[in-house]
């Protein structure tokens, strides 16, 4: 597993505190500005950084994901170009986790062997690929080679024996799932939810984080108290909808992560 990973979530643990993960989508609002954004994302409080690698059929995602998608597309952003970020990113960040998370289409276009050292060698901490179902875990053991931690998804819907082979396959952290359901989706229920993400957290030795329906500081403080991190995308990547300038995302994503950032910190005095 990642070293950065595991020391980030550590210092976390031993300081009572849970993580903040944003989600951005590489090369949206403006590929010149996914750097300088991830930067800015740090400086506003983020713990780790999930970094969507766009797809022309992501099936997990809702509206504002799948345009961001489109127009990173628009603008062919693939994966030598992220790659080519998150070494940018690591000249002047050797600390913060850097997570991909995307699709195996474009991996096994690339070749699954090659990503996995490219990645690892730019500075990639873990990678999280959507629709590749524990299953089918062999063929991403190129990235496990790599020193990439496989980070897993679980769901509500996942049956009891899914979820005890995922608990122990699983690295980095654990994504729970709130809801069935895409990305974006306005059902975010943490009484409903913290039972479950208590389970998890019984069953398991690396940290739960909670994802899908979390939209502002009020719904990430919601599941502070119970998860050991919490990730916010739609909403952050529809607020960069738009900036005109690096400086423009740069502002928006600022304004946007530290009230997300003080309300976790409240929630764990």
């Amino acid at each position: 597993m990642s070293g950065r990973i595991e020391a980030r979530f550590a210092a976390l643990r031993a300081g009572g505190r849970t993580a903040l993960i944003p989600f951005i989508t590489a090369g949206d609002p403006l590929p010149a500005a996914t750097v300088a954004l991830m930067h800015a994302l740090v400086d506003a409080g983020a713990d780790v950084i999930e970094l969507g690698m766009p797809f022309s059929d992501p099936m997990a995602d809702g509206p504002v994901i799948q345009h961001a998608d489109e127009r990173a597309l628009r603008s062919k952003v693939g994966i030598a170009d992220i790659l080519g970020w998150v070494r940018e990113f690591r000249a002047r960040d050797a600390a913060t986790p850097v997570v991909l998370m995307g699709y195996l289409n474009p991996i096994e276009i690339h070749g699954i062997a090659r990503f996995a050292r490219e990645a690892a060698d730019a500075g990639v901490d873990g990678v999280l690929i959507v629709d590749c179902p524990i299953e089918e875990d062999a063929t991403l053991h190129p990235l496990r080679d790599a020193g990439l931690a496989r980070i897993l998804l679980v769901a509500p819907t996942t049956s009891d024996a899914r979820l005890t082979r995922a608990v122990g396959m699983a690295e980095g952290y654990l994504y729970y799932v709130s809801f069935a359901g895409i990305t974006g989706a306005a059902k975010l229920s943490a009484q409903d939810i913290a039972p479950r993400v208590g389970d998890l957290r019984e069953r398991t030795k690396i940290p739960v984080a909670v994802g899908f329906g979390i939209k502002d500081a009020a719904g990430a403080k919601s599941v502070a108290g119970f998860s050991d991190a919490v990730v916010i995308g739609s909403a952050l990547v529809g607020t960069l909808a738009g900036a005109a300038s690096a400086d423009d995302a740069r502002r928006r994503a600022c304004l946007f992560i530290r009230p997300i950032r003080a309300a976790l910190d409240a929630a764990n005095p």
